[in-house]
């Protein structure tokens, strides 16, 4: 991984010839308890800030505010739009193909933007299509719905071919189902990229390898750990920015151990997207640009890992496309 990245430059290339900028602002807020207006204001900081990749989705419901504040920034000289990424993901309840490219046009009219950067997959499992993004029965029991991968893949293919969308990427996948799409016959259009969760504590190195040998980008999500929400979050593992090894390497470089770890994994080639609705940590998560790790701290905070999945997504373990049981 070069070391000579910038806070104005630093871009890697994806395996379609378009390029995707190592850190990106995370958008998702907890719709119940966000105010209105939050994501507005941070994404309007954050391009003022020197972020130009933003990570959002329909289902975060505030599509409409991230895509606001890109317009106006847009509007007002700020950027121009090709300054902007912009990844959206397609729900697990879209997956039928007949579907897919409504979702994405759906995406488009809530952003008020022509095209995204990238459009993914959120999650290899597909639920039963309808108005409700989280089905369940009457017994409080979700429902699923039969996953052909390879068709929902192939529509992704049409949006691409429509110019809805620059790239096509994946989410969540583990190796046998990357593959599949890989192996698909008559495959048009390879994933640039799988966006997994990814951080010292969880560094992921056979999946890691892998993608990086099918010139795949990892793009790491809850790079800073996670909520401690515990109706989806693993809380057996210890908060990772209290880690001492983290501190102690940014006490070396006047740095905070979010800065040390998002640094980690841009050095080695993963995108982050910290998510922050924090004026301050937006600006500090930016700020990993004007120092490296070497070698030897590269090392140390590899030996961090502790094989621990923050994000486990348990309520779906019964899923025939429960993508974690494997071992990557």
């Amino acid at each position: 991984m070069n070391k000579t990245l910038s806070s104005e430059n630093h871009s890697i290339p994806l395996n379609d010839g378009n390029k995707i900028p190592l850190i990106g602002l995370g958008t998702y807020g907890d719709p119940r308890t966000t105010p209105k207006g939050t994501a507005y204001e941070s994404v309007k900081l954050a391009i003022d800030v020197g972020y130009r990749h933003f990570d959002g989705a329909l289902v975060y419901f505030n599509e409409h505010e991230v895509g606001r504040a890109i317009r106006e920034k847009i509007a007002d000289g700020t950027v121009k739009r090709e300054d902007i990424f912009y990844c959206g993901k397609l729900w697990s309840t879209f997956h039928p193909p007949e579907l897919v490219r409504p979702a994405l046009e759906k995406t488009l009219k809530t952003l008020g933007l022509d095209y995204v950067d990238l459009y993914i997959i959120e999650f290899p499992a597909a639920f039963k299509p309808g108005d409700d993004f989280y089905p369940k029965d009457e017994n409080g029991k979700y429902i699923y719905h039969d996953t052909d991968l390879c068709a929902t893949w192939e529509a992704l293919e049409a949006c691409k071919d429509a110019g809805l969308t620059k790239s096509l990427g994946l989410s969540n996948f583990n190796r046998r189902q990357i593959e599949l799409i890989l192996k698909k016959p008559g495959l048009k259009h390879r994933p640039v990229s799988n966006q997994i969760e990814c951080h010292p504590y969880f560094t992921q190195p056979k999946l890691l390898n892998y993608c990086r040998e099918n010139d795949i980008v990892v793009v790491g999500y809850s790079p800073l750990g996670t909520s401690r929400d515990a109706s989806w979050v693993n809380l057996k593992c210890p908060p990772l920015l209290e880690d001492e090894v983290l501190v102690s390497i940014g006490k070396k470089y006047n740095k905070n151990s979010a800065q040390v770890a998002l640094r980690f994994n841009v050095q080695r080639g993963v995108v982050v997207i910290p998510k922050s609705f924090s004026p301050k940590r937006i600006k500090e998560n930016f700020q990993i640009f004007d120092f490296s790790l070497t070698d030897e701290e590269m090392r140390a905070i590899e030996g961090l890992n502790k094989n621990i999945r923050f994000v486990e997504l348990l309520m779906w373990s019964d899923h025939p496309e429960y993508p974690f049981h494997d071992e990557y």
